[in-house]
């Protein structure tokens, strides 16, 4: 994808807190058609997933189940 290519964001985007640490949840589309699933820390550090995701709910689903999973601790690196 090109720096100038729009990407569509998701109406989906949204801060997460658990036991009082937050990140922030990304879904969006860029030229391929598939959505796209990031999560960023308060430090920038972002996990992003490799597979594309069919829909945006799928995504989100996605999200909110690795986080309950693994917890929240695992989505936030380390502050550079």
């Amino acid at each position: 994808m090109h720096d100038d290519d729009p990407l569509e964001m998701s109406p989906l985007c949204q801060e997460m807190t658990v036991d009082g640490k937050s990140v922030r949840i990304e879904i969006y589309r860029g030229e391929t058609g598939g959505w796209s699933l990031e999560i960023v820390d308060e430090f920038g550090n972002s996990t992003v997933w490799d597979d594309e995701f069919e829909t945006d709910s799928e995504a989100f689903d996605e999200a909110q189940t690795s986080i309950r999973n693994e917890g929240i601790d695992a989505f936030i690196g380390m502050h550079l």
